[in-house]
């Protein structure tokens, strides 16, 4: 499935909430390392997520401090690389649509 599928979809889940496009944005280079000319390449490309992934800066060492629950599934413990990346994304968006700090999202703070 391309990416660019899903983004609109993180944008939207944020939007409604009040949060941003430029939030989701912080948080995909957060987590990947895409900056966003890098990311609306990957958009324009139609890029599927394991090419996504693969082709990733780098992912955030700290993305392993990403832990609850996303579809009734314990992001921690997929045992799939690809997949537990994916619900590393979709649980961060999560935590923005719920109202969390930022800081709290990128596990700074």
């Amino acid at each position: 499935m391309p990416i660019a599928k899903v983004y609109s979809a993180y944008v939207a889940k944020a939007e409604r909430k009040q949060r941003t496009q430029a939030e989701v944005d912080q948080i995909i280079e957060w987590l990947t390392g895409y900056d966003i000319d890098a990311m609306q390449r990957v958009l324009e490309q139609e890029t599927d997520f394991r090419t996504f992934f693969d082709e990733a800066p780098v992912l955030n060492p700290n993305a392993t401090l990403i832990k609850g629950v996303v579809c009734g599934i314990r992001v921690e413990d997929v045992e799939d690389p690809l997949m537990q990346k994916i619900r590393y994304l979709d649980k961060l968006i999560d935590e923005l649509a719920k109202g969390k700090a930022m800081a709290k999202i990128l596990r700074t703070g």
